[in-house]
């Protein structure tokens, strides 16, 4: 069978139907009532049907961001955005300081290779999140730093930073803030207005529980105005073609118009709950999934770790990839892997985005089952236990 028919036909192991489940730190689990928009007749993005859907959206984005500037929507994954906030601000020659703690802040770095730049990096340990004074030194050292790039939520480590205090340390510089919150919008406290942060990047695929699609950047004034004087080159990911087009609600080129009716609905879910008990339910739910890994004796990979997700150490004798086999293959769980240098040491489960209590006992009771079934001892049951106890005493 293929791939479609394989999602819809349920499957055997004896005489046990298998149920998929998806614990990644992205794509994530979407709501029905997303996946319903999303089967809405297509509407043409130049009429005047898709142009108060879009308002809304971009109205939406502002309260996720937590900004009243423009937040722009680009039809690419996360990546899309990365990279607009790299040609937008940057001109050859410049001098820009990407953290690098992971897989993903290694892409900062990436990024402005791939455009002729050097960029200086600050090397951080994995699992550990950079420190506002490694970044006040880095720019007391190179005080012509036009821009600091950094990441929220690492999710490949699961660590994340504290930028409202690296935004602190930034705006006394000349240089602008970007912040990769791709992984950690929603899921963690981040207020761009407040803490005067000039660029964020956000995916759609995370916990906006939307499928894969859409990227956005939402920019203050310093950073419109630092983009008037870019010298890299850029086209469909151009801020000023951008910016034009989001004042009349649209944009320069054709929209991912289904994607954007899932994100409509995912939105209004997001107001519906309030964003500071979205960022408490990921809390509680984060810690529940991590008193349970402890409880079953097992390590948690990172040492300054956050909401976003829980990235488990493979005990003595467990290889990670034959894990991740075994939670997919057998218990229809697909968890994440390690990247880079920890690539088979460590799994990745996030309950991010469309998550409640029982993705966390789901996922914990696959964590024991797997173990068991690979021939790790342990007592079944100890995980879901703690981290049922957890949740019930903070309500």
């Amino acid at each position: 069978m293929g791939i479609i028919s394989d999602l819809f036909t349920p499957t055997h192991e004896g005489n046990l139907m298998k149920k998929k489940y998806i614990v990644t730190p992205g794509p994530v689990d979407v709501p029905p009532q997303v996946l319903l928009a999303m089967a809405q007749p297509i509407i043409h993005h130049r009429s005047p049907e898709y142009t108060p859907i879009f308002k809304e959206v971009n109205e939406g984005l502002q309260y996720v961001f937590q900004t009243r500037n423009p937040v722009m929507t680009f039809s690419s994954s996360g990546s899309g955005a990365m990279e607009s906030a790299v040609v937008n601000l940057l001109s050859p020659g410049d001098k820009m300081l990407a953290v690098v703690g992971g897989k993903f802040g290694e892409r900062w770095a990436d990024i402005a290779k791939a455009y002729g730049l050097d960029p200086i990096v600050l090397e951080v340990e994995w699992g550990y999140a950079v420190k506002p004074e490694q970044i006040e030194a880095a720019l007391q050292k190179n005080p012509d730093i036009k821009a600091v790039y950094t990441t929220l939520c690492e999710s490949s480590t699961g660590a994340v930073a504290d930028i409202k205090a690296i935004a602190e340390v930034v705006k006394k510089s000349k240089a602008v803030l970007v912040v990769d919150a791709i992984s950690g919008l929603l899921t963690t406290p981040l207020k761009m207005d407040e803490w005067e942060i000039d660029v964020v990047v956000g995916g759609s695929q995370k916990a906006l529980m939307t499928p894969p699609g859409l990227a956005f950047a939402a920019v203050s004034d310093r950073a419109v105005a630092l983009s008037k004087e870019s010298k890299l080159p850029k086209f469909y990911l151009s801020w000023q073609k951008a910016l034009k087009n989001l004042e009349k609600d649209t944009t320069p080129f054709t929209p991912a118009i289904t994607t954007t009716f899932g994100l409509q609905a995912a939105l209004k879910m997001i107001r519906e709950e309030g964003i500071e008990n979205v960022w408490k339910r990921h809390a509680r739910l984060a810690s529940a999934m991590r008193a349970g890994v402890k409880a079953l004796g097992l390590q948690i990979y990172t040492k300054d770790f956050g909401p976003t997700l829980t990235a488990i150490c493979a005990p003595e004798g467990i290889d990670g990839k034959a894990w991740l086999k075994v939670l997919r293959d057998k218990f229809g769980v697909t968890a994440a892997g390690g990247q880079g240098d920890v690539t088979g040491k460590i799994i990745r489960i996030a309950q991010m985005g469309y998550a409640s209590t029982f993705d966390v006992t789901t996922a914990l009771s696959a964590v024991e089952l797997s173990l068991s079934d690979m021939g790790y001892k342990l007592n079944l049951g100890t995980g879901v236990k703690a981290a049922l106890e957890y949740l019930e005493q903070n309500q």
